[in-house]
């Protein structure tokens, strides 16, 4: 589970390829009956919020990235869809499982500064007031020198500059070309547990220093550390990169610790194929030796669709449920 770089943004996308930030709100919320269309009109208006509320800090950095799960893209927009749109796989070893959780919307707000997060999640949830239900909430938070709640570093190994774009933007599926998909995963840690291990044995379960976030050499790192089995590599030797921007979050009077996994990329199945060697095994049984450590509670896989999508699609007294979709030949009217 490793946070994001920074690459420039296409003109037409969301702001995927932001750059780190202080902090952030992980928002999924799934949508009521008959709620449909004032969900569409929201999303077409976030990017005007947003402005809204970054306006009071210019260099706050806010940004917010909006995704859509399979079956609520099924009722806002019906078809065409996405090519690789589904459900998230549930990845079962023979001692870890993964989970698929409810979520129809995920909305990923960042900023140096948590009162902007705040102030947009406030004004998305006033609009959607009736419409949706929360699956969860998570505020996360810059921990010391980008390091997890386990004491690591956490984003070391992301695909920065134009390397992020290959690796994030959808470029090979006609109508959805200049989105991303992005899987998020809550895990929570047994601090106890993680804590009672040695220095040295913290460093063989993720394949990195602890220190100097230097990874251990192909002799010294086991092969079901956590670097090993993220490290996903083409029979032609292209390693594929995904694009995360993980953060810490936890209650310590709770007793709650953990990282909000969330993982941006151009084809979900790199992201699955991680999971998979992390849960199954690679090969099956050599399972990620960090989840016996951390649980996953949750797991949704979206679409994060362009703002122009969004822009363009229809308004509460339309529906397209049902009907064939084309893309971008439903224009709202133009916005500030």
């Amino acid at each position: 589970m490793t946070a994001a770089g920074s690459a420039d943004v296409p003109p037409e996308g969301q702001a995927v390829l932001g750059p780190l930030t202080r902090s952030a709100i992980f928002l999924v919320v799934t949508i009521n009956s008959g709620a449909e269309g004032v969900v569409r009109e929201l999303l077409a208006d976030v990017p005007g919020l947003q402005r809204s509320v970054g306006f009071r800090s210019l260099d706050g950095g806010l940004s917010c990235v909006v995704g859509i799960g399979a079956s609520a893209w099924d009722r806002l927009y019906g078809q065409p869809k996405p090519a690789e749109l589904r459900e998230l796989p549930v990845f079962a070893g023979g001692r870890h499982r993964s989970v698929t959780t409810p979520g129809d919307l995920l909305f990923h707000i960042r900023a140096e500064r948590m009162d902007l997060c705040f102030e947009l999640e406030t004004q998305i949830m006033a609009r959607l007031y009736g419409s949706v239900a929360v699956a969860d909430e998570v505020h996360g938070f810059r921990y010391f020198d980008a390091r997890d709640v386990l004491g690591f570093v956490d984003g070391t190994e992301n695909p920065t500059a134009s390397g992020a774009r290959d690796a994030v933007v959808v470029d090979d599926d006609p109508g959805f070309d200049g989105g991303s998909y992005v899987i998020v995963q809550k895990y929570l840690h047994d601090m106890p547990a993680w804590n009672a291990l040695a220095v040295e044995d913290q460093e063989r379960v993720i394949g990195r220093r602890k220190l100097s976030d230097v990874e251990l050499s192909d002799d010294e790192k086991p092969d079901n550390s956590h670097v090993a089995l993220n490290t996903i590599t083409d029979p032609d030797g292209t390693e594929r990169e995904i694009l995360r921007d993980n953060m810490p979050f936890g209650r310590p009077a709770s007793a709650e610790f953990g990282t909000y996994f969330i993982g941006y990329a151009k084809t979900p199945s790199v992201t699955e194929r991680m999971l998979e060697n992390m849960f199954v095994g690679s090969p099956p049984g050599n399972y990620d030796r960090i989840l016996d450590f951390s649980t996953a509670v949750t797991g949704v896989l979206f679409y994060v669709p362009t703002a122009d999508f969004l822009d363009n699609q229809p308004s509460a007294s339309e529906d397209p449920a049902g009907s064939s979709l084309g893309i971008g030949s439903l224009k709202r009217s133009p916005r500030e």
